[in-house]
Parts: C-alpha cells; structure tokens; sequence
C-alpha cells in the first residue's frame, strides 16, 4: 500500500508541474504571432505565403501541414513524409532553408 501512494503522489506531483509549464509554452506561441506581425509590418521579413511560395517547391515528396510557430525571425514550417513529422525553418527575411530536422 506503501508503494501505491509513493506511485500516486508522484504522478499528482508529475501532473501538476505539467499544469504549470503548459501555459508558459502557450503564452509563448502567442508572443511568436506577435513578434510575426511586428516583423512583418516594419517590413523585416516576407509573409508567410511568400516563405511557402519558396520552400514548397523544394520538399519534393512531403506533404505540407502548415506553420508550426515563428521565433526569432525564422518560421518553422511542419510537413510529413511516409508517416514522420519533419519541421523546415526558414530565414523569414531571406526565405532560406536553415534547417531540416526529420
């Protein structure tokens, strides 16, 4: 009995840190969206149709799911291939490929 609530309080403990860093990473999604919006009305980096205009042309064999989150000036698009996920980020001013991670 000892040992199922040791294995019950770790799992409240585990859930309830899970609570907390949940709405930390929502909350920065949001402030991508803004920074995006930011960027793109000063005139810093292309909209995201351009960036898809570039790069979709170029992952031959995927299929594109949409943008994934926009940090630090670099969009991270997500696509799928035979069943796998695989993010594209791409320099929001340039529209270069830095990186693919499969």
């Amino acid at each position: 009995m000892n040992r199922l609530m040791r294995l019950v309080g770790l799992s409240l403990a585990s859930l309830s840190c899970l609570a907390m860093v949940a709405p930390a990473s929502a909350q920065g999604r949001r402030d991508g969206q803004g920074e995006a919006r930011r960027e793109l009305r000063a005139g810093n980096v292309q909209t995201l149709r351009q960036i898809e205009n570039r790069v979709l042309p170029q992952m031959r064999g995927m299929d594109y799911l949409g943008m994934d989150e926009f940090v630090a000036n670099t969009y991270r698009l997500k696509f799928i291939k035979n069943g796998r996920v695989v993010f594209v980020d791409v320099d929001a001013r340039t529209g270069r490929i830095i990186n693919v991670m499969k």
